[in-house]
């Protein structure tokens, strides 16, 4: 079982890692799909998006360094803290009446996928 939590938890690093570097090279297009109603698109407000993709590398790495240590129960530390974000996501988009579907559909249930390798790695 302790394989499924391994492949989430390379997906989930490796996923961010991907989005972060996409929200550095196309800030507004990445915008639009986060799920709030409005984003930063034109000048100086851009920095903001960057700012999210490299955060967004950071955490990925947070997850894929220990894992590739073979620390499998820091790992899931780290994973079932890194859960904060994508349900932090999900609210903060419900609450600014942003776009439902992907409050739940990606963010809650990147959540849900963290909880469940976070947990995995932690019972290996």
């Amino acid at each position: 079982m302790h394989y499924v939590g391994i492949a989430l938890a390379v997906l989930t690093g490796i996923g961010i890692i991907v989005i972060g570097v996409r929200f550095l090279l196309a800030p507004v297009a990445m915008a639009k799909n986060f799920g709030l109603p409005s984003w930063p698109s034109t000048g100086n407000d851009l920095a903001w998006l960057n700012l999210k993709g490299i955060r967004d590398i950071t955490s990925g790495l947070v997850i894929l360094i220990p894992l590739a240590m073979g620390n499998l129960h820091l790992t899931g530390w780290l994973i079932l803290a890194s859960t904060v974000t994508p349900l932090g996501d999900a609210l903060t988009i419900l609450k600014y009446r942003g776009n439902k579907t992907t409050a739940y559909s990606v963010h809650a249930a990147t959540a849900v996928a963290t909880t469940v390798a976070g947990v995995l790695l932690l019972l290996s």
